[in-house]
């Protein structure tokens, strides 16, 4: 990136921590060791280590160095949870269907492509009951490569995020939220009418900066809310 240079350097040290390269607790270089690296003056190097400290990505520990810090918000705010869990949790009895799966080459387009897989993909269509009565129409992306042992996983049986719950470990992941109206796919998995309000909760994970899956899981308007709990964080976080 152009512009000065201690903006260079939070960038680049950023970057190794969101990818999780350096994950929570891994000491950052020594502000000594960035000034070698980079060729700058030691307030410079100062300056971008304290801009990191700002953004609550990193805490110095007097005399020890400066550390990745833990997320304070993600494990709250952003939770993966099993839709089995989710039903049953509602009382309802759970259900589930596998309606097609495949494997195939990776695109670079549409919500896989921020996974930035190269290699084969498993694309799974299924959908999620509660009480007999549709509750989910799910689409999913998953990364072979990021799934070992998927190979063995019997998806007509086991739901493939709860699979992935339980095999693959992730260290980051995005929700985004909108409102659409069911077209005629949609409408037949939900068993609603075309046009009906739907939710749609795309999401996408990552493990040490390797996308994982995407998926798209879209439900009738008037069956599903989203409830985030969450305390404050310190002023300027």
């Amino acid at each position: 990136m152009t512009g000065p240079l201690h903006l260079k350097i939070s960038a680049d040290l950023a970057d190794n921590i969101r990818s999780g390269v350096w994950p929570p607790g891994h000491r950052i270089p020594f502000e000594h060791e960035l000034t070698a690296r980079y060729g700058c003056a030691r307030a410079t190097a100062g300056k971008a280590v304290g801009a990191l400290v700002s953004a609550g990505l990193v805490e110095r520990r007097r005399r020890a160095g400066t550390f990745v810090a833990k997320p304070p918000v993600q494990a709250v705010v952003v939770e993966i949870a099993d839709i089995r869990t989710e039903v049953e949790a509602r009382g309802q009895a759970y259900g589930y269907e596998l309606i097609a799966s495949r494997r195939r080459l990776a695109r670079a387009s549409g919500d896989e492509a921020r996974l930035q897989a190269q290699g084969p993909v498993l694309e799974i269509a299924c959908r999620h009951f509660a009480d007999g009565r549709p509750f989910a129409a799910e689409d999913r992306v998953i990364n072979l490569a990021a799934a070992p042992g998927i190979e063995a996983a019997d998806f007509a049986r086991e739901p493939p995020g709860a699979w992935l719950l339980a095999h693959v470990a992730w260290s980051e992941a995005e929700h985004r939220i909108a409102a659409a109206a069911a077209d005629g796919v949609l409408a037949e998995r939900l068993e609603v009418a075309q046009g009906h309000a739907c939710l749609v909760l795309t999401r996408w994970t990552w493990q040490a900066g390797q996308g994982v899956t995407s998926v798209r899981q879209t439900f009738a308007a008037e069956t599903y809310q989203l409830v985030a709990r969450f305390t404050p964080v310190p002023f300027g976080r």
